[in-house]
């Protein structure tokens, strides 16, 4: 797929950008990760990380970059005993995990239709 996309690619000036939109479309149908509290979750096949084959996953990234991540250092930190622990009951942590999920989904969206314009756009050049 990749051989065949490149060829439609092209080398002009807006060969990048479809090669972009066009790679980002094949990519969406991934199931997205979810932030959740394990604290409120009962079924721990769902902690599970499908394509690294691991029972038991947690993703974070820089704090500088996210709210959730900020609350995941935090939480690491206090379960190995480098901190204290947090002052958040389990249901508001699952809360602001529900929130950072809309706010990636809204993102996501957004993202997505920026993608369908200029692909509509190409698509109407080229015919």
């Amino acid at each position: 797929i990749q051989r065949s996309l490149n060829e439609t690619f092209g080398a002009d000036k807006y060969s990048e950008a479809r090669k972009e939109v066009l790679t980002n479309m094949f990519s969406r149908p991934m199931q997205m990760a979810l932030y959740f509290c394990t604290g409120i979750m009962e079924d721990e096949t769902l902690f599970r990380h499908y394509a690294l084959n691991v029972p038991f996953y947690t993703h974070f990234t820089s704090p500088i970059r996210r709210y959730a991540d900020i609350i995941v250092h935090r939480l690491l930190s206090a379960s190995l005993g480098a901190s204290s622990p947090m002052k958040m009951e389990k249901e508001a942590i699952q809360r602001q995990a529900d929130h950072c999920n809309d706010r990636k989904m809204a993102s996501k969206r957004v993202q997505e239709l920026s993608a369908d314009l200029f692909f509509a756009i190409f698509v109407r050049v080229r015919t």
